[in-house]
């Protein structure tokens, strides 16, 4: 059983203590029967004022019974971003990096880290607009100490004045890394439309400018306000608590210890914050991404107090809905939209206690976009419709019915990821609701769902378009991210809602269809892979393919999808995979509806086009990012006869129709290779039956000898090789840098070691790379299995106005060269430790089904079946020695290493002073040169460049084909033993 306790210290602290006191059969180790009754801390001093388990229990003692395999801890302060002072925007999100940086008692830089990273944990923490969360988890049998290192960042963190200096650097790494994202963009437009004084308008990332340059232009003291905004909302009485673990005592002598701040900021009565001029028009939008989308917006009084009814979950399923006689549905039938999200996604800046928006986003095709205006009146008449007939009670059942079966039958969470939720839900909530708050519909009430339904008219809304046709097209330019955009004023409001007819004659009936799928027993998943001998040379027809059949499928699928049973089509390098998963007995429904359609597979022209032009978006978006170049360029040049991104994208722009898709699927139905994979509560004989019925439907042949499953991998040369590409968007000052080493065919044994090679490097790479050097916000090891060939690499992610990536790399290997050295003077313990930790990650109870079916899955796809892989790298590691170790990791450091360095170089002035005038500083005024142009670079071939004197010694790659076409193939590898 669980057992789920609410406690209230004297300081105003709010903790929920949860419990597992169920002994595991994996777990040897027994809760001691004192512990398990015991209702006093461990000094025997209870702070509390308010002692109530009984009443949290009795409410969810139905819910889930938690096998608990890792302890975790989650801290929710009611302060964020909307509290950030005006001449220091930012200033919470830094405080969110700067607590972990150090503690009166512990004061390591990266102590609490490195402790996490010995014993198997990890922590994060975010900050939001009225929130700030933190979490960690940790080895049952180190949750203590875990938590007196923890909680001394909210008791006495350093923030000392260098540390304030460097760790600015990270902040604007991560600002960087943001402003090429849509949807960071669109919310810093969107903010940017409240009024004047509202925090909404702030700017909550921060970067270098706010937080370091202009501070100090203005004299301001940024360590000092630091301080000052921790003393103020760090505060005992802000904050709510949830600590996870397996017969764990609460010491709240620990918590005891927060000090009590001063009155935060009230927003709740700052409302309409959109009730502006600006908001009631149409705005157009260059995206970063070559895409088209259309927003229409609301801002609605706050709905938060209104979380038993849920009035704009209700009104979100009926526009959302994808079924017959839904919006969707209707713009899918005259090929204007791809996709359609309706609803407030709940985060702080979609809803807190000044407005709720509702928005209805649509992804366009091209022709939606040449009839946008048509788009906008088509989600005005639904909604005019829904306004006529009013909430419907027996709607509303359903969706109250389909949300209490998903809340009953929900998969466990990780602990970490279920106590940051729930510490944020006890800032929302009454205690009796903290874990089905945010889940569950509990009473059905006409009035409160139809204030904001009688909202949602032309006249109050805010439009938004994306589209690269704006390109040129738009003068103005959003402050912080660089935004171009322009601004109309709407249609006449009332003329629109004046004819908008009814089209739409009643929302979806959900109940018949949805009884088809009801769930009653527990879930299963399957998981099926398709294998083609035809991919190799078609895998833009197979893109296609794919695409398409999902789309063919959207709609007679959609209400299995409403009733939790999930389904995934994607395709793979090597075939066609197919994921479902859901209630065992209505699943065999679904899988058969899909085979079906892929049986009597067919397209319409209009379709065909459509996602012609959606596949070139979709290969060009992955293109223009960092480090998804980065990869592709990897293993184009590691995996023989790889299909590269750039080749897709190349491909799709000759001549395709539709006889030449139907062509393809036709040779690819006809010699198939069928494998799969069932988990759940079933029988031997049912999952013959799935098979049998592929068989049937669709009468294909067995191929002559099956097809590979992996790609052959080239043997690198005894040398460093570096490859060096200009990033394809010229507007991206993003940079990456990936150093990999190649270890070879190796058994069971060195992929082991190499993953607790990779763990011992993790917390020092950190250090290094990012804490010390500040590089980039994202810098980290990784374990590369490719295609059976061992090695590994590690990463940094950094900005071409900062850093070269030649720069960079030097510092990665002064980083290994230090590592090397902490590894020879490894103590035993230290060593063991990690191993420790590494078995006793090896041995947690998976939390999912879906955790293990990943696990089996992977020993299908690959076809190497060894489905006792953990329990043959736990031996391993049980008899692993500290020499063995540091000899592995040294093997890979001498000159005839088989090293490849992939460089991704953004645009900024750290570049252009190495690569001259062939590199455009991503300043806002090289920027405003570039736009005068366009924003869209292209994509259809990579751009070689020279490294600086500093890597003179590595080989250049400049064209990949002619590089590898000289180079030995491993043969095709499997680790087994």
């Amino acid at each position: 059983s669980t057992c789920f306790r609410y406690i209230e210290l004297s300081n105003g602290l709010k903790a929920l203590l949860i419990s597992d006191l169920t002994q595991s059969e994996s777990n040897r180790e027994p809760v001691a029967k004192e512990e398990e009754d015991s209702g006093e801390e461990e000094d025997g001093d209870s702070e509390s004022t308010n002692e109530d388990s009984n009443c949290v229990n009795k409410y969810i003692s139905y819910k889930m019974s938690y096998i608990i395999s890792q302890s975790a801890a989650a801290l929710c302060i009611s302060v964020g971003s909307f509290s950030d002072p005006a001449d220091l925007p930012g200033l919470a999100h830094f405080l969110e990096h700067m607590v972990f940086m150090g503690s009166e008692k512990y004061p390591a830089e990266n102590g609490f880290d490195a402790f996490l990273k010995k014993h198997g944990g990890s922590d994060n923490a975010s900050t939001d607009c009225e929130r700030t969360i933190f979490k960690f988890d940790v080895q049952r049998k180190y949750l203590r100490e875990a938590l007196d290192r923890w909680v001394q960042f909210f008791i006495g963190p350093l923030m000392i004045p260098d540390a304030v200096d460097r760790e600015v650097e990270a902040v604007d790494s991560e600002y960087q890394m943001a402003q090429p994202l849509d949807s960071n963009r669109k919310e810093m437009l969107f903010g940017g439309l409240a009024k004047a004084g509202h925090p909404m308008s702030k700017f909550f990332w921060g970067n270098a400018q706010t937080l370091k340059n202009e501070p100090r232009e203005k004299n301001i003291d940024t360590y000092e306000r630091l301080r000052e905004f921790w003393r103020r909302y760090y505060s005992a009485h802000y904050m709510t608590l949830a600590v996870q673990s397996k017969g764990f005592i609460f010491m709240s002598f620990l918590f005891g210890s927060f000090h009590s701040g001063q009155p935060r900021a009230d927003f709740s009565d700052l409302q309409d914050p959109f009730d502006t001029p600006d908001f009631n028009k149409l705005y157009r939008v260059v995206p970063v991404r070559k895409i088209h989308a259309l927003t229409i917006s609301w801002a609605l009084p706050p709905q938060d107090k209104h979380y038993r009814v849920k009035p704009l979950h209700y009104i979100s399923w009926l526009i959302g809905h994808e079924g017959a006689g839904s919006v969707l549905s209707l713009l899918r039938k005259k090929c204007w939209a791809l996709a359609l999200f309706g609803g407030n996604s709940e985060s702080g800046f979609d809803q807190n206690t000044t407005y709720s928006i509702f928005s209805v986003s649509i992804t366009l095709s091209d022709e939606g976009f040449q009839n946008f205006f048509q788009v906008i009146h088509i989600v005005f008449q639904y909604l005019k419709m829904l306004q006529s007939v009013g909430p419907q009670q027996r709607i509303y059942e359903e969706i109250q019915k389909i949300e209490a079966n998903e809340f009953h039958y929900q998969e466990q969470m990780e602990p970490i990821e279920f106590v940051a939720n729930i510490c944020e839900n006890m800032q929302l909530f009454p205690k009796e609701d903290f874990l089905r708050g945010d889940q569950l519909m509990f009473e059905y009430n006409p009035e409160v769902i139809s204030a904001p339904l009688t909202l949602l008219t032309p006249a109050t809304a805010n439009i938004l378009l994306l589209s690269p046709e704006h390109d040129g097209r738009c003068p103005l330019n959003e402050k912080w991210f660089g935004t171009q955009y322009s601004v109309e004023g709407n249609p006449p409001p009332q003329r629109i809602w004046e004819k908008c007819g009814f089209v739409f004659r009643d929302p979806p009936v959900y109940k018949l269809r949805i009884a088809r799928y009801q769930p009653r027993i527990p879930r299963k998943k399957y998981t099926f892979r398709i294998l083609g001998k035809s991919l190799n040379c078609d895998l833009v027809l197979f893109d296609l393919f794919v695409n398409i059949l999902a789309h063919n499928l959207a709609e007679p699928a959609y209400d299995a999808d409403v009733a939790q049973l999930e389904y995934m089509l994607f395709p793979g390098d090597h075939g066609l995979f197919i994921r479902l998963k859901g209630f065992n007995h209505k699943l065999p429904l679904l899988l058969n509806l899909i085979v079906d359609h892929l049986a009597n597979f067919s397209t319409a022209p209009n379709v065909f086009s459509m996602y012609i032009e959606q596949l070139k978006k979709t290969y060009y978006i992955i293109l223009i990012k960092p480090d998804r170049l980065g990869r592709d360029v990897r293993l184009q040049i590691l995996e023989h006869h790889r299909w590269s991104v750039m080749q897709k994208y190349e491909a799709i722009m000759a001549d395709l129709g539709v006889t030449d898709l139907m062509d393809f699927v036709n040779r690819f139905k006809a010699e198939l290779f069928v494998e799969g994979l069932i988990q759940g509560n079933f029988t031997s004989a049912e999952s013959k039956e799935f098979l049998q019925y592929f068989i049937e439907k669709l009468q294909y042949k067995a191929p002559p000898a099956e097809p590979p499953v992996l790609f052959r991998v080239v043997e690198l040369p005894q040398t460093h090789h570096l490859c060096k590409v200009q990033s394809l968007n010229k507007a991206d000052a993003n940079s990456e840098v990936t150093v990999y080493y190649q270890t070879g065919l190796k058994n069971l044994r060195e992929h082991t070691l190499m993953e607790l090679l990779v763990m011992h490097m993790e917390e020092p790479c950190f250090d290094f790379l990012r804490t010390k050097e500040t590089l980039g916000y994202q810098v980290y090891p990784s374990c590369r299995n490719t295609s059976g060939v061992l090695g590994f690499s590690v990463t940094v992610e950094t900005q071409a106005t900062k850093f070269s990536t030649d720069f960079v790399e030097g510092k990665i290997e002064a980083f290994l060269v230090s590592f090397g050295e902490k590894m020879v003077n490894l103590s035993d313990e230290a060593f063991q430790t990690q191993v420790t930790a590494l078995i006793k990650l090896k041995e947690c109870e998976d939390t999912q089904l879906g955790e293990e079916v990943d696990r089996n899955w992977f020993e299908v796809v690959t076809q190497q079946y060894v489905f006792d892989r953990l329990n043959k790298e736990i031996e391993v590691l049980k008899n692993v020695t500290k020499d063995e170790l540091v000899s592995f990791f040294m093997e890979h450091r001498h000159a005839s290493s088989r090293k490849l360095s992939i460089h991704v170089v953004g645009f900024g002035e750290k570049e252009k002073e190495t690569h001259g005038d062939d590199q455009s500083s991503s300043s806002p005024e090289s920027q405003d040169t570039e736009r005068k142009t366009s924003s869209y670079g292209d994509v259809s071939e990579l751009i070689f460049l020279p490294a600086s004197p500093v890597l003179a010694k590595a080989s250049r790659i400049t064209d990949i084909r002619a590089f590898t076409s000289s180079l030995n193939l491993h043969p095709y590898h499997k680790i087994l033993q």
